[in-house]
Protein backbone atom coordinates (compact mmCIF):
# COMPACT_ATOMS: atom_id res chain seq x y z
CA UNK A 1 0.00 0.00 0.00
CA UNK A 2 1.67 3.90 -0.58
CA UNK A 3 2.63 5.88 1.32
CA UNK A 4 0.05 9.52 0.94
CA UNK A 5 1.92 12.65 1.60
CA UNK A 6 -0.12 15.88 2.36
CA UNK A 7 0.75 17.74 -0.79
CA UNK A 8 2.47 16.66 -3.90
CA UNK A 9 6.00 16.53 -3.54
CA UNK A 10 8.02 18.27 -6.92
CA UNK A 11 11.77 17.19 -7.45
CA UNK A 12 13.19 19.10 -10.56
CA UNK A 13 16.12 16.65 -11.52
CA UNK A 14 18.90 18.78 -14.04
CA UNK A 15 21.93 19.84 -14.86
CA UNK A 16 24.22 19.97 -18.18
CA UNK A 17 23.57 17.64 -21.46
CA UNK A 18 25.37 14.20 -20.82
CA UNK A 19 26.17 14.51 -17.04
CA UNK A 20 23.24 11.52 -16.29
CA UNK A 21 20.50 13.51 -14.55
CA UNK A 22 17.84 11.06 -16.74
CA UNK A 23 19.52 8.01 -14.86
CA UNK A 24 19.30 10.18 -11.34
CA UNK A 25 15.38 10.87 -11.82
CA UNK A 26 14.71 7.40 -12.90
CA UNK A 27 17.03 6.26 -9.44
CA UNK A 28 14.92 8.55 -7.71
CA UNK A 29 12.02 7.69 -8.47
CA UNK A 30 12.84 3.83 -7.73
CA UNK A 31 13.50 4.84 -4.09
CA UNK A 32 10.66 6.47 -3.70
CA UNK A 33 8.05 3.94 -5.02
CA UNK A 34 9.99 1.31 -2.60
CA UNK A 35 9.09 3.23 0.38
CA UNK A 36 5.42 2.94 -0.72
CA UNK A 37 5.07 6.93 -2.57
CA UNK A 38 2.66 7.05 -5.67
CA UNK A 39 5.60 8.53 -7.81
CA UNK A 40 5.60 9.65 -11.07
CA UNK A 41 8.57 10.47 -13.19
CA UNK A 42 8.22 12.70 -15.94
CA UNK A 43 10.36 13.67 -18.72
CA UNK A 44 10.20 16.99 -20.12
CA UNK A 45 13.63 17.31 -21.90
CA UNK A 46 12.29 17.03 -26.01
CA UNK A 47 15.42 15.03 -26.47
CA UNK A 48 13.87 12.20 -24.24
CA UNK A 49 15.54 9.25 -22.96
CA UNK A 50 13.93 8.12 -19.96
CA UNK A 51 12.42 5.00 -21.56
CA UNK A 52 15.57 4.22 -22.59
CA UNK A 53 17.06 4.42 -19.01
CA UNK A 54 14.02 2.22 -17.98
CA UNK A 55 14.13 0.22 -20.90
CA UNK A 56 10.79 0.19 -21.35
CA UNK A 57 8.31 2.07 -24.03
CA UNK A 58 7.25 5.24 -22.76
CA UNK A 59 4.49 7.54 -23.97
CA UNK A 60 2.91 11.05 -23.12
CA UNK A 61 0.51 9.39 -20.48
CA UNK A 62 2.02 7.84 -17.19
CA UNK A 63 2.99 4.08 -17.59
CA UNK A 64 3.01 2.42 -14.42
CA UNK A 65 6.36 0.13 -14.96
CA UNK A 66 6.63 -0.60 -11.35
CA UNK A 67 4.90 -1.09 -8.22
CA UNK A 68 4.02 2.38 -6.87
CA UNK A 69 6.21 3.63 -10.21
CA UNK A 70 5.01 5.73 -13.22
CA UNK A 71 6.66 7.46 -15.93
CA UNK A 72 5.95 9.39 -19.12
CA UNK A 73 7.44 11.22 -21.76
CA UNK A 74 5.74 14.37 -22.44
CA UNK A 75 4.56 14.96 -26.00
CA UNK A 76 4.65 18.94 -25.90
CA UNK A 77 2.85 19.25 -29.05
CA UNK A 78 -0.57 17.51 -27.33
CA UNK A 79 -0.16 19.98 -24.96
CA UNK A 80 -0.20 22.80 -26.71
CA UNK A 81 -2.66 21.89 -29.12
CA UNK A 82 -5.10 21.03 -26.00
CA UNK A 83 -4.24 24.29 -24.28
CA UNK A 84 -3.34 26.75 -27.39
CA UNK A 85 -5.58 24.98 -30.08
CA UNK A 86 -8.05 28.58 -30.38
CA UNK A 87 -4.53 30.35 -30.86
CA UNK A 88 -2.99 28.39 -33.29
CA UNK A 89 -6.12 27.87 -35.41
CA UNK A 90 -6.55 31.47 -35.70
CA UNK A 91 -2.92 32.07 -36.55
CA UNK A 92 -3.44 29.41 -39.12
CA UNK A 93 -6.50 31.51 -40.79
CA UNK A 94 -4.27 34.12 -40.99
CA UNK A 95 -1.30 33.06 -42.53
CA UNK A 96 -3.21 30.88 -45.02
CA UNK A 97 -5.05 34.15 -46.11
CA UNK A 98 -1.24 35.55 -46.92
CA UNK A 99 -0.85 32.97 -49.21
CA UNK A 100 0.59 29.90 -47.38
CA UNK A 101 -0.87 26.30 -47.70
CA UNK A 102 -1.91 24.39 -45.00
CA UNK A 103 0.82 22.70 -43.94
CA UNK A 104 3.13 25.66 -44.07
CA UNK A 105 0.81 27.86 -41.91
CA UNK A 106 0.17 25.23 -39.21
CA UNK A 107 3.96 24.59 -39.00
CA UNK A 108 4.71 28.43 -38.93
CA UNK A 109 1.44 29.39 -36.36
CA UNK A 110 3.47 27.06 -33.58
CA UNK A 111 5.73 29.73 -32.13
CA UNK A 112 9.64 28.76 -31.16
CA UNK A 113 9.71 27.45 -27.90
CA UNK A 114 6.13 26.91 -27.43
CA UNK A 115 6.47 22.84 -27.33
CA UNK A 116 8.80 23.41 -24.19
CA UNK A 117 6.32 26.17 -22.51
CA UNK A 118 3.54 23.16 -22.38
CA UNK A 119 5.69 20.90 -20.18
CA UNK A 120 4.69 23.57 -18.01
CA UNK A 121 1.07 23.36 -17.64
CA UNK A 122 1.34 19.88 -17.59
CA UNK A 123 3.07 19.89 -14.62
CA UNK A 124 0.38 22.32 -13.22
CA UNK A 125 -2.03 19.81 -13.79
CA UNK A 126 -0.33 17.25 -12.56
CA UNK A 127 -0.25 19.01 -9.00
CA UNK A 128 -4.16 19.74 -9.53
CA UNK A 129 -5.26 16.20 -10.13
CA UNK A 130 -2.94 15.11 -6.99
CA UNK A 131 -2.75 11.88 -8.23
CA UNK A 132 0.54 11.41 -6.99
CA UNK A 133 2.86 11.38 -4.18
CA UNK A 134 6.27 12.62 -5.49
CA UNK A 135 6.75 13.91 -9.30
CA UNK A 136 10.10 13.95 -10.57
CA UNK A 137 11.21 15.80 -13.59
CA UNK A 138 13.64 14.85 -15.63
CA UNK A 139 14.37 18.14 -16.99
CA UNK A 140 15.67 19.62 -20.06
CA UNK A 141 19.42 21.04 -19.64
CA UNK A 142 19.94 23.54 -17.20
CA UNK A 143 19.99 26.72 -20.18
CA UNK A 144 16.68 25.28 -21.43
CA UNK A 145 15.25 24.79 -17.70
CA UNK A 146 16.36 28.11 -16.74
CA UNK A 147 14.51 30.05 -19.16
CA UNK A 148 11.42 27.76 -18.49
CA UNK A 149 11.90 28.94 -14.52
CA UNK A 150 11.70 32.55 -15.90
CA UNK A 151 8.22 32.20 -18.28
CA UNK A 152 6.07 33.00 -15.39
CA UNK A 153 7.59 36.31 -15.06
CA UNK A 154 8.14 37.59 -17.87
CA UNK A 155 4.37 36.20 -19.04
CA UNK A 156 3.42 38.23 -15.94
CA UNK A 157 5.13 41.21 -17.53
CA UNK A 158 3.64 41.02 -20.60
CA UNK A 159 -0.01 40.05 -19.41
CA UNK A 160 -0.06 43.26 -17.00
CA UNK A 161 1.78 46.04 -19.50
CA UNK A 162 0.24 44.99 -22.60
CA UNK A 163 -2.30 41.97 -23.12
CA UNK A 164 -4.69 42.97 -20.37
CA UNK A 165 -5.63 46.53 -21.81
CA UNK A 166 -5.23 45.19 -25.12
CA UNK A 167 -7.73 42.16 -24.57
CA UNK A 168 -10.55 44.68 -23.29
CA UNK A 169 -9.97 47.54 -26.35
CA UNK A 170 -10.46 43.85 -28.42
CA UNK A 171 -13.49 42.48 -26.79
CA UNK A 172 -15.49 46.05 -27.07
CA UNK A 173 -14.72 46.45 -31.00
CA UNK A 174 -14.20 42.74 -32.24
CA UNK A 175 -18.46 42.12 -32.39
CA UNK A 176 -18.35 45.63 -34.11
CA UNK A 177 -15.43 45.30 -36.73
CA UNK A 178 -15.15 41.95 -37.26
CA UNK A 179 -17.37 41.30 -39.78
CA UNK A 180 -15.97 44.28 -41.88
CA UNK A 181 -12.64 43.41 -41.09
CA UNK A 182 -12.91 40.55 -42.36
CA UNK A 183 -14.92 41.67 -45.71
CA UNK A 184 -11.73 43.46 -46.16
CA UNK A 185 -9.27 41.00 -45.62
CA UNK A 186 -10.96 37.69 -45.31
CA UNK A 187 -9.61 37.55 -41.96
CA UNK A 188 -11.94 37.83 -39.15
CA UNK A 189 -10.76 39.02 -35.64
CA UNK A 190 -9.96 37.28 -32.84
CA UNK A 191 -12.79 36.13 -30.54
CA UNK A 192 -13.09 35.93 -26.86
CA UNK A 193 -11.26 32.40 -27.31
CA UNK A 194 -8.49 32.95 -28.78
CA UNK A 195 -8.19 36.61 -26.68
CA UNK A 196 -9.13 34.37 -23.17
CA UNK A 197 -6.34 31.66 -24.25
CA UNK A 198 -2.99 33.56 -23.41
CA UNK A 199 -4.54 34.80 -20.04
CA UNK A 200 -5.77 31.47 -18.69
CA UNK A 201 -2.64 30.11 -19.61
CA UNK A 202 -0.67 32.73 -17.39
CA UNK A 203 -2.88 32.21 -14.68
CA UNK A 204 -1.97 28.79 -14.81
CA UNK A 205 1.98 29.01 -14.97
CA UNK A 206 1.19 32.03 -12.49
CA UNK A 207 0.13 29.23 -9.77
CA UNK A 208 2.53 26.81 -11.12
CA UNK A 209 5.29 29.54 -10.11
CA UNK A 210 3.90 29.82 -6.35
CA UNK A 211 4.47 25.87 -6.25
CA UNK A 212 8.14 25.91 -7.75
CA UNK A 213 8.90 29.11 -5.73
CA UNK A 214 7.47 26.93 -2.14
CA UNK A 215 10.76 25.49 -0.72
CA UNK A 216 8.64 23.13 1.15
CA UNK A 217 7.18 21.42 -2.09
CA UNK A 218 9.82 21.84 -4.66
CA UNK A 219 13.62 21.69 -4.85
CA UNK A 220 15.94 20.92 -7.41
CA UNK A 221 18.76 17.92 -7.36
CA UNK A 222 21.85 19.60 -9.48
CA UNK A 223 23.75 16.76 -11.38
CA UNK A 224 26.89 17.79 -11.91
CA UNK A 225 30.35 15.46 -12.91
CA UNK A 226 34.25 16.37 -11.56
CA UNK A 227 35.03 18.38 -15.02
CA UNK A 228 36.04 22.03 -15.22
CA UNK A 229 33.49 23.22 -17.82
CA UNK A 230 30.69 21.06 -16.45
CA UNK A 231 31.30 22.56 -12.35
CA UNK A 232 31.38 25.53 -13.81
CA UNK A 233 28.17 25.42 -15.53
CA UNK A 234 26.61 23.52 -12.45
CA UNK A 235 27.36 26.88 -10.11
CA UNK A 236 25.85 29.44 -12.73
CA UNK A 237 22.62 26.83 -12.80
CA UNK A 238 22.71 27.07 -8.38
CA UNK A 239 22.82 30.64 -8.98
CA UNK A 240 20.55 31.20 -11.40
CA UNK A 241 18.21 28.81 -9.82
CA UNK A 242 18.01 31.15 -6.50
CA UNK A 243 17.76 34.66 -8.79
CA UNK A 244 14.35 32.45 -9.69
CA UNK A 245 13.96 31.67 -5.22
CA UNK A 246 13.86 27.89 -6.60
CA UNK A 247 15.56 26.33 -4.08
CA UNK A 248 18.45 23.21 -4.66
CA UNK A 249 18.56 20.90 -1.65
CA UNK A 250 21.34 18.29 -3.48
CA UNK A 251 24.31 18.23 -5.66
CA UNK A 252 25.02 15.01 -7.31
CA UNK A 253 28.57 13.82 -8.04
CA UNK A 254 28.45 11.61 -10.98
CA UNK A 255 30.92 9.65 -13.09
CA UNK A 256 33.86 9.59 -10.31
CA UNK A 257 36.61 7.03 -10.82
CA UNK A 258 36.30 5.09 -7.92
CA UNK A 259 39.54 4.66 -5.99
CA UNK A 260 39.65 0.74 -6.42
CA UNK A 261 41.27 1.69 -10.04
CA UNK A 262 44.64 1.37 -10.88
CA UNK A 263 45.13 1.31 -14.50
CA UNK A 264 47.99 3.73 -15.76
CA UNK A 265 45.53 5.15 -18.31
CA UNK A 266 42.69 6.76 -15.64
CA UNK A 267 45.87 7.93 -13.16
CA UNK A 268 46.00 11.27 -14.75
CA UNK A 269 41.87 11.66 -14.88
CA UNK A 270 41.73 10.70 -11.27
CA UNK A 271 43.90 12.90 -10.30
CA UNK A 272 42.38 15.78 -12.35
CA UNK A 273 38.58 14.48 -10.74
CA UNK A 274 40.78 14.71 -6.98
CA UNK A 275 41.06 18.37 -8.00
CA UNK A 276 37.94 19.20 -9.00
CA UNK A 277 36.27 16.92 -6.09
CA UNK A 278 37.16 18.97 -4.11
CA UNK A 279 36.36 22.06 -5.88
CA UNK A 280 32.32 20.84 -5.79
CA UNK A 281 32.91 20.06 -2.14
CA UNK A 282 33.91 24.27 -1.85
CA UNK A 283 31.59 25.11 -4.38
CA UNK A 284 28.55 24.09 -3.11
CA UNK A 285 29.11 23.20 0.38
CA UNK A 286 27.22 23.61 2.54
CA UNK A 287 24.81 21.65 0.42
CA UNK A 288 24.19 17.78 0.66
CA UNK A 289 27.12 16.40 -2.05
CA UNK A 290 27.06 12.86 -3.14
CA UNK A 291 29.22 10.91 -5.10
CA UNK A 292 28.25 8.27 -7.99
CA UNK A 293 31.20 6.15 -9.24
CA UNK A 294 31.76 5.68 -12.98
CA UNK A 295 30.39 2.03 -13.14
CA UNK A 296 31.87 -0.63 -15.38
CA UNK A 297 28.60 -1.04 -17.21
CA UNK A 298 25.66 1.15 -19.08
CA UNK A 299 22.95 2.29 -16.30
CA UNK A 300 19.99 0.80 -18.51
CA UNK A 301 17.36 -1.10 -16.88
CA UNK A 302 16.13 -1.93 -13.47
CA UNK A 303 18.46 -3.94 -12.17
CA UNK A 304 21.64 -1.42 -13.14
CA UNK A 305 18.99 1.17 -11.62
CA UNK A 306 18.73 -0.59 -8.54
CA UNK A 307 22.34 -0.50 -7.50
CA UNK A 308 22.37 3.40 -8.41
CA UNK A 309 19.61 3.65 -6.02
CA UNK A 310 21.68 2.53 -3.03
CA UNK A 311 24.47 4.45 -4.16
CA UNK A 312 22.72 7.36 -4.42
CA UNK A 313 20.19 7.68 -1.93
CA UNK A 314 21.55 4.55 1.06
CA UNK A 315 19.05 4.53 3.44
CA UNK A 316 17.48 7.83 2.78
CA UNK A 317 13.99 8.85 1.80
CA UNK A 318 14.32 10.81 -1.33
CA UNK A 319 10.79 13.17 -0.70
CA UNK A 320 12.12 14.57 2.08
CA UNK A 321 13.59 18.06 1.30
CA UNK A 322 17.57 17.17 2.02
CA UNK A 323 18.49 21.06 2.57
CA UNK A 324 16.45 24.33 3.70
CA UNK A 325 17.92 26.96 1.45
CA UNK A 326 16.24 30.23 1.89
CA UNK A 327 16.91 32.37 -1.78
CA UNK A 328 14.98 35.32 -0.79
CA UNK A 329 14.48 36.77 2.29
CA UNK A 330 13.35 40.37 3.67
CA UNK A 331 15.08 42.11 6.54
CA UNK A 332 13.97 45.07 8.85
CA UNK A 333 17.25 46.80 10.71
CA UNK A 334 17.10 50.07 12.31
CA UNK A 335 13.93 51.90 10.23
CA UNK A 336 14.92 50.72 6.89
CA UNK A 337 14.09 47.38 4.99
CA UNK A 338 17.16 45.23 3.07
CA UNK A 339 16.16 42.05 0.61
CA UNK A 340 18.88 39.81 0.28
CA UNK A 341 19.14 37.55 -2.78
CA UNK A 342 21.23 34.00 -2.45
CA UNK A 343 23.30 34.12 -5.60
CA UNK A 344 26.35 31.98 -4.90
CA UNK A 345 29.36 32.45 -6.43
CA UNK A 346 28.52 35.90 -8.52
CA UNK A 347 30.60 38.34 -7.68
CA UNK A 348 28.70 42.12 -7.40
CA UNK A 349 30.36 43.09 -10.29
CA UNK A 350 28.25 41.24 -12.72
CA UNK A 351 24.68 42.19 -11.40
CA UNK A 352 22.81 44.97 -12.83
CA UNK A 353 19.91 46.36 -10.49
CA UNK A 354 16.96 48.86 -11.66
CA UNK A 355 13.97 49.72 -9.79
CA UNK A 356 10.76 50.91 -11.88
CA UNK A 357 7.70 51.64 -10.28
CA UNK A 358 7.16 48.24 -8.04
CA UNK A 359 9.08 46.21 -9.94
CA UNK A 360 13.37 45.20 -9.57
CA UNK A 361 15.18 44.01 -12.31
CA UNK A 362 17.93 41.75 -11.63
CA UNK A 363 20.29 40.77 -14.28
CA UNK A 364 23.31 38.23 -14.31
CA UNK A 365 24.82 37.26 -17.64
CA UNK A 366 21.29 36.61 -19.82
CA UNK A 367 19.34 36.30 -17.15
CA UNK A 368 16.87 38.82 -15.79
CA UNK A 369 14.47 38.29 -13.41
CA UNK A 370 11.43 40.99 -12.83
CA UNK A 371 10.96 40.66 -8.95
CA UNK A 372 7.67 42.21 -7.85
CA UNK A 373 8.80 43.64 -4.78
CA UNK A 374 6.54 42.72 -1.65
CA UNK A 375 4.17 46.55 -0.77
CA UNK A 376 6.51 47.17 2.10
CA UNK A 377 9.29 47.87 -0.03
CA UNK A 378 7.83 48.81 -3.39
CA UNK A 379 7.47 52.15 -2.16
CA UNK A 380 10.89 52.71 -1.30
CA UNK A 381 14.33 53.45 -3.11
CA UNK A 382 17.06 51.32 -3.68
CA UNK A 383 20.30 52.87 -1.59
CA UNK A 384 22.74 50.78 -2.39
CA UNK A 385 24.20 46.90 -2.55
CA UNK A 386 26.63 44.45 -1.54
CA UNK A 387 27.85 41.07 -1.96
CA UNK A 388 28.20 39.36 2.09
CA UNK A 389 28.22 35.42 2.53
CA UNK A 390 26.54 34.68 -1.21
CA UNK A 391 23.95 36.62 -0.42
CA UNK A 392 23.40 40.18 -2.19
CA UNK A 393 22.09 42.70 -0.18
CA UNK A 394 20.10 45.20 -1.18
CA UNK A 395 19.08 48.24 0.66
CA UNK A 396 16.08 50.49 0.54
CA UNK A 397 15.18 54.13 2.08
CA UNK A 398 12.49 56.15 1.97
CA UNK A 399 12.53 58.89 -1.06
Amino acid sequence: MSIRRDQMRIILMTGKGGVGKTSMAAATGLRCAELGYKTLVLSTDPAHSLADSLDVPLTHDPREVRANFWAAELDALIELESNWGAVKKYITTVLQAQGLDGIQAEELAILPGMDEIFSLVRVKRHYDEADFDVLIIDSAPTGTALRLLSLPEVAGWYVRKFFRPMQGIAKTLTPIFSPMVKGLTGIPLPNNEVMDAPFEFYEKIEALERVLTDNTLTTVRLVTNPEKMVIKESMRAHAYLSLYNVATDMVIANRVIPDHVEDPYFQQWKASQQIYRKEIQDSFSPLPIREIPLYQDELVGFAALERLKVDLYGELDPSEVLYKEQTLKVIQEKGAYRLDLYLPGIPKSEVQLTKTGDELNIRIGNHRRNLVLPQSLAALQTSGAKMENDYLQIRFSTP
